[in-house]
């Protein structure tokens, strides 16, 4: 019914910068919000960003001021750009969203999961 395919993850160094992005598609009615959740290891998953319809945003406060999150209603993407990246950033970054479908029925979606990998 619905796919969220992320792209972008990669390998940087601390300091440095990387944008991902993730495209919904399919019988999509309308998104309401899409978010960023990142996880490691051992620990649980964890939302780094979150935008609903284009303008209200939510941030994790260890990466408020250095991320940015955003979207293309448009195009059903939405964006995160990461600058200023710490190894405790290094985590499989998630896409998710709040989609209502075209058979009116509310569902929550997730990517495949795209690795940021931060070294020092």
């Amino acid at each position: 019914q619905v796919q969220l395919v992320e792209s972008g993850g990669g390998l940087v160094q601390a300091g440095g910068s990387l944008g991902l992005s993730c495209v919904a598609s399919g019988s999509i009615f309308s998104i309401n919000v899409m978010g960023w959740y990142r996880q490691v290891p051992g620990k649980q998953r964890e939302l780094v960003a979150a935008i609903i319809s284009g303008t209200s945003t939510n941030y994790a406060d260890s990466v408020r001021g250095r991320f940015t999150i955003s979207r293309d209603n448009a195009k059903n993407t939405v964006y995160l750009q990461m600058n200023s990246l710490k190894p405790e950033d290094t985590a499989v970054y998630y896409c998710n969203a709040d989609i209502r479908l075209v058979n009116g029925r509310n569902s929550r979606y997730w990517g495949q999961g795209t690795q940021v990998t931060v070294s020092s």
